[in-house]
């Protein structure tokens, strides 16, 4: 019996999914699982073997041959081991946010990551986050959020984010690097992009994060008391 509930969070690049999430779980004393951070990590693999993106068959393979870990760190957030070697900082370069729809797609990929995502959530007290967590890694999860916000806001999020790390994109360029993710996201044969049928819907545009964990922590408190 699970003594905790676990939440599911999901949504498309740039809502704000990892930062609300990892606020959360860091109040609610739960832990954090980006497993977002999983398929960038197995794209990052890809990469550097050179495997074609294209050959599902290939990156399945890999997905399987690899060792992902996901350990949490002094902030709250989460250190990315690829087969022992901290990888945090590579997953969210741009050639990997430009490559990963495209490695998950891979029906291989997806089902092996699935496996080990379900397996870190099944003691509970769990913040998972993602493009497919309620409706196909966590479907019973008590409670379910599918984050969105603007493209414009979005894009806006995501250049602040590379501009730290040195790397300027012009706002008209980042949003239609959003907008074709959505459509990869959204459009692929394996588990697609979708919100829930229970799922809460929050738009997070003009909200600040802490706005938005408190919405969730409201539906949090509610579901314990009801359990």
């Amino acid at each position: 019996m699970i003594a905790k509930p676990y939440v599911a969070i999901d949504g498309p690049a740039g809502a704000g999914k990892s930062t609300v999430a990892r606020t959360l779980a860091k109040k609610l004393g739960f832990i954090y699982i980006d497993t977002g951070a999983m398929y960038r990590a197995v794209t990052l693999m890809a990469l550097r073997e050179g495997i074609d993106l294209q050959d599902q068959d290939a990156l399945s393979q890999l997905a399987r041959a690899v060792s992902i870990e996901l350990l949490p760190d002094q902030n709250g957030g989460l250190r990315v081991l690829l087969n022992g070697d901290d990888v945090s900082e590579d997953i969210r370069s741009q050639q990997v946010s430009q490559n990963v729809s495209l490695v998950a797609m891979a029906p291989g990929v997806r089902k092996r990551l699935v496996e080990l995502q379900r397996a870190m959530a099944a003691r509970g007290g769990v913040v998972m986050e993602g493009r497919d967590i309620g409706t196909v890694v966590l479907p019973e999860a008590p409670v379910k959020i599918f984050l969105t916000a603007s493209y414009q806001e979005r894009a806006r999020r995501r250049r602040e984010e590379l501009a730290v790390k040195g790397d300027i994109i012009a706002q008209e360029q980042m949003e239609k690097e959003i907008m074709i993710r959505d459509q990869l996201d959204s459009t692929r044969a394996a588990d697609p992009l979708t919100q829930a049928a229970d799922a809460v819907p929050i738009d997070s545009t003009s909200f600040s994060v802490n706005e938005v964990v408190d919405l969730i922590m409201a539906r949090v408190t509610a579901e314990e008391e009801r359990s």
